[in-house]
Protein backbone atom coordinates (compact mmCIF):
# COMPACT_ATOMS: atom_id res chain seq x y z
CA UNK A 1 0.00 0.00 0.00
CA UNK A 2 1.29 3.41 -1.27
CA UNK A 3 0.84 5.91 2.19
CA UNK A 4 -0.63 9.33 0.70
CA UNK A 5 -1.00 12.55 2.15
CA UNK A 6 -4.14 12.11 3.81
CA UNK A 7 -2.68 9.09 5.58
CA UNK A 8 -0.29 11.14 6.85
CA UNK A 9 -2.34 13.83 8.00
CA UNK A 10 -4.50 10.99 9.69
CA UNK A 11 -2.08 9.67 11.46
CA UNK A 12 -0.14 12.78 12.33
CA UNK A 13 -3.99 13.62 13.49
CA UNK A 14 -4.39 10.72 15.22
CA UNK A 15 -1.16 11.03 17.29
CA UNK A 16 -2.33 14.47 18.06
CA UNK A 17 -5.59 13.20 19.63
CA UNK A 18 -3.75 10.40 21.59
CA UNK A 19 -1.66 13.34 23.46
CA UNK A 20 -3.44 15.75 23.94
CA UNK A 21 -6.35 13.45 25.58
CA UNK A 22 -4.34 11.10 27.52
CA UNK A 23 -2.60 14.29 28.67
CA UNK A 24 -5.11 15.70 29.78
CA UNK A 25 -6.25 11.88 31.66
CA UNK A 26 -2.88 12.27 33.00
CA UNK A 27 -3.42 15.43 34.66
CA UNK A 28 -6.72 14.76 35.94
CA UNK A 29 -5.17 11.02 37.33
CA UNK A 30 -2.83 13.12 39.24
CA UNK A 31 -4.66 15.96 40.55
CA UNK A 32 -6.94 12.84 42.36
CA UNK A 33 -4.03 11.40 43.48
CA UNK A 34 -2.36 15.08 44.98
CA UNK A 35 -6.03 15.14 46.67
CA UNK A 36 -5.81 11.90 48.33
CA UNK A 37 -8.35 10.21 46.75
CA UNK A 38 -9.27 6.72 47.94
CA UNK A 39 -8.69 4.41 45.29
CA UNK A 40 -6.53 1.17 45.17
CA UNK A 41 -2.84 0.32 43.92
CA UNK A 42 -3.73 -1.66 40.77
CA UNK A 43 -6.22 1.71 39.65
CA UNK A 44 -3.45 3.81 39.85
CA UNK A 45 -0.82 1.64 38.64
CA UNK A 46 -3.72 0.26 35.79
CA UNK A 47 -4.57 3.35 34.04
CA UNK A 48 -1.15 4.48 34.58
CA UNK A 49 -0.20 2.36 32.15
CA UNK A 50 -2.92 3.41 30.04
CA UNK A 51 -1.19 6.26 29.30
CA UNK A 52 2.25 5.55 28.95
CA UNK A 53 0.74 2.28 26.64
CA UNK A 54 -1.21 5.87 24.36
CA UNK A 55 2.10 7.72 24.60
CA UNK A 56 4.06 5.12 22.86
CA UNK A 57 1.67 4.65 20.58
CA UNK A 58 1.28 8.46 19.95
CA UNK A 59 4.82 8.31 19.11
CA UNK A 60 4.66 5.18 16.71
CA UNK A 61 1.64 7.11 15.00
CA UNK A 62 3.09 10.31 14.76
CA UNK A 63 6.73 8.85 13.81
CA UNK A 64 4.82 7.09 10.62
CA UNK A 65 2.97 10.02 9.84
CA UNK A 66 6.11 11.93 9.46
CA UNK A 67 7.78 9.69 7.71
CA UNK A 68 4.48 9.65 5.14
CA UNK A 69 4.68 13.47 5.16
CA UNK A 70 7.95 13.73 4.18
CA UNK A 71 7.78 11.21 1.64
CA UNK A 72 4.91 12.70 -0.22
CA UNK A 73 6.21 15.87 -0.93
CA UNK A 74 6.69 17.30 -3.99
Amino acid sequence: MKLERRHAVLLLAVAAWNVISFGNFAKNLWNAYDAGEERTTGYWVAHSVLIVVNFLIAAVLGSLGWRAWRATRS
